[in-house]
This record gives structure tokens, C-alpha cells and sequence, in this order.
């Protein structure tokens, strides 16, 4: 099942948007900002609830 969250980009500061699975308890994967461009790395765990940490790219 997917989910919708926002985030905001740690480089630029606007939001953004990105769907998780539920279906998989922890994963990370890299996402571009969809204002900046720049990479984002993003760390969701699902449980008990969704938990999103946007990262910057070089830390």
C-alpha cells in the first residue's frame, strides 16, 4: 500500500512530496528535489508509524 508524504529539501527548503511503501519496513533510496534538482536521501521506517528523514546527499 502506498502512502503519500511531504517533506521538506534540506538544501532549499521547499516541500515535496514522496509515496512509501508500507509494505516494507525500513528502506532509503534518493530522490531529486522537484524544485533545486539536488539529491535527497530519503529514510522511511513504517512501524508503528510512517517516519521520513530527508537527508542531504553529502551527510
Amino acid at each position: 500500500m502506498l502512502e503519500s508524504r511531504t517533506y521538506h529539501c534540506p538544501y532549499c527548503g521547499e516541500e515535496n512530496e514522496a509515496l512509501v511503501d508500507r509494505s516494507l519496513p525500513e528502506q532509503s533510496y534518493i530522490e531529486d528535489c522537484s524544485v533545486c534538482c539536488r539529491p535527497i536521501t530519503l529514510q522511511v521506517t513504517c512501524e508503528p508509524q510512517i517516519r521520513l528523514i530527508a537527508k542531504r546527499d553529502d551527510e
